[in-house]
């Protein structure tokens, strides 16, 4: 894998477009001494703010080296439409805050004669934030004119956005074409901690589940690197209903039964280990009556939304063993108090392992965002910042922003003076 990279790459004085993802939830909160006749005391704010911090330490580099910074991302998905509630201009106050002596200069634009003249204006060291990509149909097209267009505000490109890194789109696939283009810190470090995945030391655990039942590609790659695989959340369900056990009303569709069939009959099955007892309850609802009971004992009308205490039990055992742990799904519907416990549970344990013994890796967007909320992050070697990113990287897939860089590399390489 060859690409250009910051330290190495001659950036000093230059403007550099860099292509960020700040698709953040959004909420709406009250800002201290703003008069309610100004904004009614109230302002969108940014509810998670991970996914900026985790591009720091790019910007901060940039700064140190005088550059002119245009930070390019989207939000939520548009549709090629303008859409004030997914605005760019909801993240200045969080950026103003993480940078209090730079002022965050937002356009209401991503392309454009105008765009390119505040920028060519602007001084070093200043920060400049497009518009959102995403109101032009023509980002998710991999329009080339698009990228041409945005190629035209800078002279350096810095791909930091490894969770769109899976999308052939125009700021960080055709834009490479125009730009020599650079891997920015975030994505370096995304590539070097979830490519421990694909070459771990063993034994090697996966931990398997989520709501998402189509994760063949996936799972058949966590038979070639692990030795176990620990299934919960609605996978679980797949593969004993292939087994001819009854799951009640638990989720589960014919597709995935078929494929949780298909993968039985093969010897490295035997690597599988599930659940051994559920948290069930009567109806779909948070505050439903819960009883625990044998996966083999699901009734009719009981639906699984949780593994129970013999599993995590069982789980735990699997984990101390561990020295690679590879994590994606939540263990049961977190997002209700009485479904969290084995999700919560597992993740707490993982802060009892020795951490200079063992390397644990969390990817996918549901498992990043349970551990955020249970405030179990720092329980990790790596939380990935990308969902589907993450998981077609951990299935083996090549990526299409990675693979860009790698042509950009190779066209560019010869045209400029790299830092040994």
């Amino acid at each position: 894998m060859y690409h250009f990279t910051l330290p190495t790459f001659p950036l000093a004085g230059k403007s550099v477009l860099v292509r960020v993802d700040y698709n953040v939830p959004l909420h709406k909160g009250k800002v201290a001494g703003v008069k309610r006749k100004q904004l009614e005391n109230e302002v969108t704010l940014v509810a998670d703010t991970r996914r900026i911090l985790a591009t720091l330490p790019t910007l901060r580099y940039l700064l140190e080296k005088n550059c002119k910074i245009i930070l390019a991302t989207h939000i939520g998905r548009p549709e090629g439409k303008i859409v004030p509630e997914l605005s760019t201009r909801l993240l200045v106050p969080a950026l103003q805050e993480l940078f209090p002596r730079r002022k965050i200069v937002w356009l209401n634009d991503c392309i454009g004669e105008e765009v390119r003249k505040k920028i060519s204006e602007g001084s070093s060291k200043e920060i400049f934030l497009l518009e959102n990509l995403r109101f032009y149909k023509e980002e998710e097209k991999n329009n080339a004119f698009f990228a041409h267009a945005l190629a035209h505000l800078a002279e350096v490109c810095v791909n930091d956005a490894f969770a769109v890194s899976h999308r052939e789109h125009a700021s960080v696939h055709a834009l490479t074409k125009y730009l020599p283009s650079v891997a920015g810190f975030l994505l370096e470090k995304e590539l070097g901690e979830l490519s421990k995945a694909l070459h771990p030391k063993k034994p090697a655990v996966w931990i398997m589940g989520g709501a998402k039942l189509n994760k063949l590609s996936l799972m058949l790659q966590a038979f070639k690197k692990a030795d176990r695989i620990l299934v919960g959340g609605a996978l679980a369900f797949a593969f004993l209903k292939a087994r001819g056990f009854s799951t009640g009303m638990s989720k589960t569709d014919r597709d995935s039964v078929r494929q949780a069939k298909r993968i039985l009959k093969k010897s490295f099955s035997r690597k599988i280990v599930l659940p051994k007892d559920f948290v069930v309850a009567d109806t779909f609802s948070s505050t439903a009556k819960t009883h625990i009971v044998p996966a083999n004992n699901i009734q009719t009308n009981q639906v699984g939304l949780d593994i129970g205490p013999e599993t995590i039990t069982l789980f735990e055992k699997y984990l101390r063993q561990a020295k690679t742990i590879v994590w994606n799904g939540p263990l049961g519907y977190y997002e209700w108090v009485k479904f969290a416990g084995a999700t919560k549970a597992i993740g707490k344990f993982m802060g009892t392992l020795d951490s200079t013994y063992v390397t644990s890796i969390a990817g996918g967007g549901e498992t990043a965002e349970a551990l955020e909320k249970f405030h179990l992050v720092h329980n990790f070697t790596h939380v990935s910042t990308g969902g589907g990113a993450a998981l077609e990287f951990l299935s083996g897939e090549k990526l299409p922003g990675i693979t860009a860089l790698e042509k950009n590399f190779r066209r560019w390489s010869g045209k400029v003076k790299i830092k040994s």
